[in-house]
C-alpha cells in the first residue's frame, strides 16, 4: 500500500517535527541560564532580549533525521552515502560559522571565506555544481572554471538571502517551509528520495521551530539557523538545476533553473535588490541594514505577525501562478518573474517615499 521511500519521507517529517517541539523549550531554558541572548539594537526590530540559539536545534535535529531516515536501506534510495557525508561536512562548516558569529560576531569577510570553504566541499567531493544553463540566454554547457565560480555565487546569494530575511519573527522559518516543500514535491515526483528526505526533514524541523519563533518569538534561529537553512536550500536548488524536472511523459529538463529561482523568489530577488543598491551606494553588500522588504512593511505599521503572514501568502501565490509558465521559453519565464518580483518589492519603498 505504501512504499518504503514514502514511509521514510513521512517519518523524517514527523520525527523531526516532534523532536524540535520537545527540545526547543529546554534549549530556551538553557540559553536563558547561560544568557545567550540577541540584544535589541539599532538594526534589530525587537524590544527585549531573546535567546538566539535556535540554529543549534535546527542543525542537530535535521542531521539526526537525515542520518536515520536517509540511511535506512540506502540501496533502495539509490543514494551515494559518501556524497551525503560530505554534504554533512559542508553543513558542519556553515554551522560553526553561524555559532561563532552568534557568539562573538564575525566580520562579513570571514563569514564569506567560511562559506566559500563549505561550497568547495560540495563542488569537489559531491560534484554538486551548476555546469549547464539549460538554454537560459541561449547558454547551455559552461566552462568548468565558470561553473565553479557561478556555483559559489549562487550558493552565497541563496545562503545569505535567508540570513538577511531573518529579521522578522517567523519569516525565515516560514519561507523556508514553503521553499523546501516545493523542492520536496519535485524530488518525490522525480523519485529522488534522498533529496526528498532532506527537504521533508527540513520542513519538519522548521514547522516545529515556528511554534516558538512566530510572533511574539520566544527564540531566534540566529545566523546559525539561517545560514544552515540557506545552505540546505542551496543544495536542493543546485540539484534541481543540475537534474531538471522529469515527470511521467513530460520532460522539463531545461526548466530546472526557472523552478529553482521561482521556489526561492522572495529571498533571492530581495537580496539581489539589496546587494545591487548597496554596491551602487558603495556599501558592503553583506553587512546587516534595514533595507529589506520586511523592514519596509514594518515601517508601514504592520507588526511582525502580519508582515510574515503577508510574505508567506505572497510567496505561495507567486509560486502557484508562475508554475504555469513551466512550458514557456525559460529565458522569457525568468524575465517575467524578475519584472514581477522587482516591481512588487519596490512598491512598499515607493509608498514610504510618498509618505515622507
Amino acid at each position: 500500500m505504501f512504499s518504503l521511500p514514502s514511509i521514510q519521507i513521512t517519518l523524517a517529517f514527523v520525527s523531526s517535527f516532534l523532536l524540535v517541539l520537545y527540545s526547543t523549550p529546554r534549549v530556551i531554558n538553557i540559553a536563558k541560564n547561560l544568557r545567550l541572548f540577541d540584544k535589541p539594537g539599532r538594526r534589530s526590530s525587537h524590544q527585549k532580549e531573546i535567546p538566539v540559539v535556535g540554529g543549534i536545534v535546527i542543525f542537530c535535529v535535521f542531521i539526526l533525521s537525515v542520518l536515520v531516515w536517509g540511511g535506512i536501506n540506502i540501496s533502495e534510495f539509490n543514494t551515494d552515502y559518501i556524497k551525503m557525508q560530505y554534504i554533512f561536512v559542508s553543513l558542519l562548516i556553515i554551522f560553526f560559522i553561524g555559532v561563532i558569529d552568534d557568539l562573538v560576531s564575525l566580520s562579513p569577510f570571514k563569514k564569506l571565506v567560511g562559506q566559500i570553504t563549505s561550497i568547495l566541499v560540495l563542488i569537489y567531493f559531491c560534484d554538486l555544481k551548476i555546469d549547464n544553463f539549460h538554454g537560459v540566454l541561449g547558454i547551455f554547457e559552461i566552462n568548468p572554471i565558470i561553473s565553479y565560480l557561478f556555483t559559489c555565487f549562487v550558493v552565497i546569494v541563496i545562503t545569505n538571502g535567508f540570513n538577511l530575511i531573518d529579521g522578522v519573527d517567523g519569516l525565515a522559518a516560514g519561507i523556508g517551509i514553503i521553499s523546501s516543500f516545493c523542492f520536496g514535491v519535485v524530488a518525490v515526483l522525480m523519485s529522488q528520495y534522498d533529496m526528498a528526505v532532506i527537504a521533508f526533514s527540513l520542513i519538519g524541523v522548521l514547522f516545529g521551530f515556528l511554534k516558538y519563533n512566530f510572533h511574539p518569538a520566544k527564540i531566534f534561529m540566529g545566523d546559525t539557523g539561517s545560514l544552515v537553512v540557506g545552505m540546505i536550500l542551496s543544495i536542493l536548488a543546485i540539484n534541481l538545476i543540475d537534474n531538471g524536472f522529469l515527470y511521467k511523459q513530460h520532460s522539463y529538463v531545461n526548466k530546472g533553473p526557472f523552478l529553482a529561482i521561482l521556489f526561492l523568489s522572495l529571498p533571492l530577488f530581495d537580496s539581489l535588490r539589496v546587494f545591487c543598491t548597496r554596491i551602487l551606494r558603495k556599501k558592503h553588500p553583506l553587512k546587516p541594514a534595514r533595507d529589506h522588504i520586511h523592514h519596509a512593511l514594518l515601517q508601514l505599521d504592520l507588526d511582525h505577525g502580519k508582515t510574515s503572514m503577508l510574505l508567506y501568502l505572497f510567496s505561495i501565490v507567486t509560486i502557484s501562478v508562475f508554475s504555469f509558465l513551466i512550458s514557456v521559453n525559460i529565458s522569457f519565464s525568468i524575465f517575467l518573474l524578475a519584472i514581477f518580483m522587482n516591481t512588487v518589492l519596490f512598491l512598499p519603498f515607493y509608498i514610504l517615499s510618498k509618505k515622507k
